[in-house]
């Protein structure tokens, strides 16, 4: 449903064929074996750009699957369209001593429609093949050429693709002519790259040898960040029958606007004067936008259109204004142009959009860094940022999807860099409040109200409107307790730019604080208990933590009768750090105990050598989590 540029991935396909060599996987180094669960013997990615509209593509890989975890290596998948042709493919297979196996070509593959089950319309195709091998090792040789008729996207190069794979070689090769002006942005590449001049072409050739698979890293940063890349971006470029050229953000999304906006903007007469009679008793131009959002939620709804040029192009505002849908593109353009009826000015952006943030590089403008659209209506003073796509989400509310990264505005005056409002460490609140009543059996009912807010607010927004059935089954995996449920369930929300939502819940647990002898054990965090994570020495990356958060419990026990109140002792800890804080503390008053706790973790980079300080941050808080206290009972 997210996703923009299902053109893009055109070009995410692996491939094959070097027959005269030696595939015995005794062969492999042992060093390119361990913690490798495949290995990239030898791979030659060729990109040969002869003119603007003929691009061609080819490939040849050899990979060892050394088990089932690398079998996503192995998997083979090309997709094509009306401007895409397969050119050919062919691949073996070698068993573990470098036998030939199997052959297979392209009738071998699946061939079905790329529809993505959002998308109404779309003509690109998927071919897809995965052997089907349970002997393992194996090793896949392939190679497989693919011809493009556009320049505006070429496919770059990471030689390595995960974490557990292994790459004895790797080589990636950029043909253009001697004259062709393009932009190439290397990332963590150590070398320099080779070139070959002659009269008619220029060759660029990146290598890399020998490396090694690396053990998981929780808490890393995003792998672009860390991994060996290139980039190449044409000046002048060609795509879709559409022409132009660039060299930085500006020009690019000057030539967005001019080429694929500006002639879709256009709505009914009828329609103009509606917005218009809509918003005539409105006094600010926000006042206006809210009631124009709520138009737009209110007639239209998502699903995805990728035809032709759709994967960069809306369809025209006077289309969705027609049929009452489009995609992410066509409903920010349709709002876009629902505000101009109001005369008020906004922007077209371009983001990644993900939970995970991704920012445009500001250093290297390219068209296939964003993946989805929002809209930022730059009011004075006051800047509100929009998302079109959702018919529930709150006007001026990004929600974490897009928040705290850089966009392309797209304007009439050029491209220009914005940044998404952040959401806060405080903002990102969840605040509990619960009185229980523990049984003499050790079961435990009561009521419970949370409120969520900032990213908070989404994860439990998804819930209302589900049928009660739906509800009860998702809070049990939210909350994850043995013998839960819940006998009533209701929400109120607060739809504004700083959102709220209130749960309120009527619980009940069977059997939560188990009775042994003559005591009672109750552990006092019932519903908020933090993992812990594993301790890594030798950390190679930085600690990234994406999202900071502030969560604030309160839970009052009612104890039963048979419980001795006056032996139980409070129990208090406290301990903080550069990564966030933790708080809990029970006390008792006749036969009610009152646990509080609060947990803040900040978000941020961190260097890799702080790694074990924020382990044992977080090892602590769960520690403190699981705090019980044996209650002792009445004879």
């Amino acid at each position: 449903m997210r996703s923009l540029f299902a053109c893009l991935s055109l070009f995410l396909v692996s491939v094959a064929g070097f027959a005269q060599d030696n595939y015995d996987v005794d062969l492999i180094p042992s060093n390119l074996r361990n913690r490798a669960n495949a290995c990239i013997r030898k791979e030659e990615t060729t990109v040969d750009m002869r003119s603007p509209d003929n691009v061609i593509l080819n490939v040849k890989k050899a990979i060892t699957v050394f088990n089932q975890n690398g079998e996503d290596e192995a998997r083979l998948v090309i997709y094509y369209d009306k401007n895409i042709s397969i050119k050919s493919i062919k691949g073996e297979i070698y068993n573990s001593v470098g036998k030939l196996t199997q052959k297979f070509s392209q009738n071998d593959f699946l061939d079905m429609s790329a529809a993505d089950g959002f998308s109404l319309f779309i003509d690109s195709r998927v071919k897809h093949y995965l052997p089907s091998i349970n002997e393992y090792p194996y090793t896949l040789v392939y190679n497989y050429e693919v011809r493009n008729k556009q320049n505006l996207i070429i496919p770059d190069w990471t030689p390595k693709p995960s974490d557990d794979v292994s790459v004895e070689k790797s080589t990636y090769t950029f043909i253009c002519k001697p004259t062709d002006q393009v932009r190439i942005k290397a990332k963590n590449y150590n070398g320099t790259p080779e070139v070959i001049m002659a009269e008619k072409q220029k060759k660029t050739i990146w290598t890399v040898n020998n490396i090694l698979a690396a053990r998981p890293e929780s808490y890393s940063p995003a792998r672009e960040t860390y991994t060996t890349n290139i980039q190449i971006a044409p000046q002048t470029f060609y795509y879709y029958n559409h022409k132009g050229s660039y060299t930085n953000w500006k020009e690019l999304g000057k030539w967005i606007y001019d080429d694929l906006l500006a002639e879709r903007k256009a709505l009914p007469p009828a329609t103009i004067e509606m917005i218009k009679d809509l918003v005539k008793n409105e006094k600010t131009e926000k006042d206006k936008a809210r009631k124009i959002y709520q138009y737009l939620q209110d007639k239209t709804r998502y699903i995805s259109v990728q035809i032709g040029i759709g994967g960069f192009q809306p369809i025209a505002a006077s289309e969705v204004d027609r049929l009452g849908y489009g995609d992410c593109k066509a409903l920010v353009n349709y709002m876009q142009s629902l505000l101009n009826a109001a005369n008020i000015a906004s922007y077209y952006c371009v983001v990644s959009a993900g939970s995970e943030k991704k920012s445009m590089d500001p250093t290297y403008a390219s068209m296939d860094q964003g993946n989805h659209i929002i809209l930022c209506m730059p009011l004075k003073g006051d800047t509100t940022w929009l998302e079109c796509t959702s018919q529930k989400i709150p006007f001026g509310f990004l929600s974490d999807f897009t928040d705290d990264r850089l966009v392309l505005a797209c304007t009439e005056e050029g491209g220009k860099l914005l940044h998404t409002p952040k959401l806060t460490t405080a903002e990102n609140l969840q605040t509990r409040k619960a009185e229980l009543k523990i049984q003499p059996d050790g079961s435990i009912s009561g009521k419970m109200s949370t409120l969520y807010a900032g990213s908070q607010y989404e994860k439990q927004e998804t819930l209302i409107g589900k049928p009660i059935t739906a509800q009860h089954k998702l809070l049990k995996e939210t909350y994850n307790i043995d013998n839960i449920d819940f006998e009533t369930v209701s929400f109120a929300q607060r739809k504004d730019i700083n959102p709220k939502l209130m749960e309120d819940i009527t619980v009940n647990i069977r059997s939560y604080a188990p009775v042994n002898g003559n005591k009672m054990f109750l552990q006092l965090n019932a519903f908020n208990v933090k993992r812990s994570i594993p301790e890594i020495k030798n950390r190679t990356l930085p600690v990234y933590i994406n999202r900071g958060y502030t969560d604030e419990d309160t839970i009052i026990y009612t104890l039963p009768d048979n419980v001795n109140s006056e032996l139980i002792i409070g129990q208090n800890k406290t301990f903080k750090s550069a990564f966030g804080e933790y708080a809990c503390k029970a006390s008792i008053e006749g036969n009610k105990l009152t646990y509080y706790r609060k947990f803040i973790l900040n978000d941020g980079t961190f260097p890799a050598e702080k790694y074990a300080e924020f382990s044992k941050f977080i090892n602590d808080v769960n520690a403190a989590d699981y705090l019980k206290l044996a209650l002792s009972l009445k004879k």
